[in-house]
């Protein structure tokens, strides 16, 4: 069930906002969920005949504190965390935020509604030896093993979404500057410098894929256009997030590592490495692609903790 309402705010999120199509399917699934929630679906009390789409416009703007701290009652009882209610209370409060600003008559019922208490959770990062481990977990001495050295490399080299690992096109690399350019959330485009160990994986794996006769096609597509995925799946095609995350979870499994280490995993292991070698945090945000220096210095916590570890180890007068 979308509303007409809804779906003009997700045309916002995504047209003017500039929100990616994964976050606008998020915010859509939250605000479908409350849109049913109103129309007396199934996480209301009791389910209702019909209603038509006018009565469904009136519910939503004259929504009030009430209505919303009923929703958070039902999701409570269905059981949902505080983390997924919190992100669902988020969706509201962007929603009524835009309703007010397109209609000043709107009342913003979310003005009154504070977000659940959530545990505060660190970022996972592993060690260096772990990492090192990981990189030499595939075989690159075929093609598609390359890839994945020059995958895992490239995500810890530079500290990219995974996102947007898989938009590279050729052009976006630059051998001779030793940088690649990132086209991140939002539409934000930044430039991070690409190790030597990450530019010789890549430099690798494009000498294999050269001559490889699997991927003629993609030669001759290159030669006409920049546009070309660095990182290809095994028909010629862009790799996608998904395909990376099953590639990681298979050299896990080979090199006896927690499977519950993702792509995400290496990205906090490049800040905090940053940051425990004394890089400083403005450098650290704009490597990651952070807009609010808040978020880059949660990484300052596991940095913090590793300092009083290794203090509470060697110092004779710690305990």
């Amino acid at each position: 069930m979308n509303h007409p309402l809804v779906q003009r705010f997700l045309d916002y999120l995504t047209h003017e906002r500039h929100f990616s199509p994964y976050t606008a399917r998020c915010y859509g699934a939250d605000l479908r969920q409350y849109v049913e929630y109103l129309a007396g679906g199934p996480l209301a009390a009791q389910l209702e005949e019909e209603i038509d789409e006018e009565t469904l416009g009136y519910k939503l703007r004259g929504a009030d504190a009430m209505t919303i701290r009923g929703l958070l009652g039902h999701l409570d009882q269905f059981g949902y965390s505080p983390a997924t209610t919190a992100r669902k209370v988020a969706t509201l409060r962007s929603f009524y935020k835009w309703l007010s600003g397109i209609d000043p008559d709107q009342v913003n019922p979310m003005l009154l509604i504070r977000s659940p208490k959530q545990a505060k959770r660190l970022p996972k990062a592993i060690n260096v030896e772990q990492v090192e481990a990981l990189l030499a977990a595939p075989d690159n001495r075929e093609t598609l093993g390359a890839r994945d050295r020059a995958i895992l490399e490239t995500l810890y080299s530079t500290g990219v979404r995974v996102s947007e690992l898989v938009q590279l096109d050729r052009g976006d690399v630059s051998m001779a500057e030793q940088t690649m350019h990132i086209r991140g959330k939002g539409k934000k485009e930044r430039i991070v410098p690409l190790g030597s160990h990450a530019l010789a994986a890549i430099r690798h794996y494009m000498t294999l894929l050269e001559p490889d006769p699997r991927f003629a096609k993609l030669r001759r597509e290159s030669d006409r256009t920049a546009a070309v995925p660095v990182f290809i799946n095994k028909n010629g095609g862009r790799l996608s997030s998904r395909s990376v995350r099953r590639k990681l979870d298979k050299y896990l499994v080979g090199a006896g590592m927690d499977p519950g280490i993702s792509p995400h995993t290496l990205r906090h292991s490049f800040a905090t490495h940053l940051l425990d070698n004394g890089a400083d945090l403005r450098s650290v945000q704009e490597l990651l692609g952070h807009q609010s220096l808040s978020t880059t210095q949660v990484y300052t916590h596991l940095s913090t903790m590793r300092m009083r570890t290794a203090y509470a180890q060697a110092h004779p007068r710690a305990v």
